[in-house]
């Protein structure tokens, strides 16, 4: 009897997937309760996007307005952003604003506070949360889209609505729009001295952004192999 109904339950199954039939569902699928998020590094330098065990680790050391870090934005921004939110990847950015000059009135400084800004937790009510760590990612990748190297850049509504549209939450979005300080200018210093020292450490003889570092590894990172990430993944 019971291997009657089970074969009645394969004809059965056979018969739909033959058919095509499918069960519409109502509502909206709900994402992740609890994805990756920001966290600040120890040295309050640096912004972890993802998760702390996370099995691929990278630092990135980056310029708001280095062109070539644009670039790889550009070409492997929105693959971050999917193994950031999958757990899988987590990028520490760290970074430096040596492009600035007088021109520029702070440009590369404007745009390292926004990311610490957009770092911090929310506070209480509509917008309140923490930054995920792919929305994280996608304010990167709109920041450095839009860079304009060698002028003034965006001013602070421009780059809240950059996190807004990154779906960065109200809060910080809003904390970006009034101007609010995350790094005093003593802090942005101090960051730039500190990142560089870092950077040293990782290529004596190359000290140039973009720069990818594996900390599992403890490697640098030849990301002008364009399919370096995918190596990286599947090791």
């Amino acid at each position: 009897m019971r291997s009657k109904h089970v074969v009645m339950a394969v004809a059965l199954s056979l018969v739909v997937a033959l058919t095509g039939c499918t069960r519409a569902v109502s509502g909206t699928p709900l994402g992740d309760p609890d994805p990756p998020r920001v966290a600040m590094t120890q040295d309050s330098f640096g912004i972890r996007a993802g998760l702390a065990d996370a099995p691929v680790q990278l630092e990135i050391y980056t310029e708001p307005q280095c062109s070539h870090c644009a670039d790889l934005q550009h070409d492997f921004g929105d693959r971050f952003a999917y193994y950031i939110g999958a757990g899988q990847l987590a990028i520490t950015y760290r970074p430096m604003t040596f492009l600035d000059t007088p021109a520029t009135d702070g440009h590369s400084a404007r745009v390292a506070n926004a990311l610490f800004v957009a770092a911090t937790p929310g506070g209480q009510g509509d917008g309140a949360g923490s930054t995920t760590g792919a929305q994280f990612q996608r304010f990167v990748e709109r920041l450095w889209a839009n860079q304009d190297p060698g002028s003034p850049g965006p001013d602070d509504a421009t780059i809240a609505d950059f996190a807004r549209a990154a779906g960065v939450p109200g809060f910080q979005a809003h904390q970006i729009e009034t101007g609010a300080q995350a790094k005093s200018a003593a802090d942005l210093a101090d960051m730039e001295s500190t990142n560089f020292e870092f950077l040293y450490e990782v290529d004596p003889l190359n000290t140039g952004t973009p720069t990818v570092f594996d900390l599992h590894a403890g490697q640098k990172l030849d990301i002008y192999d364009d399919d370096w990430l995918s190596k990286l993944m599947a090791s």
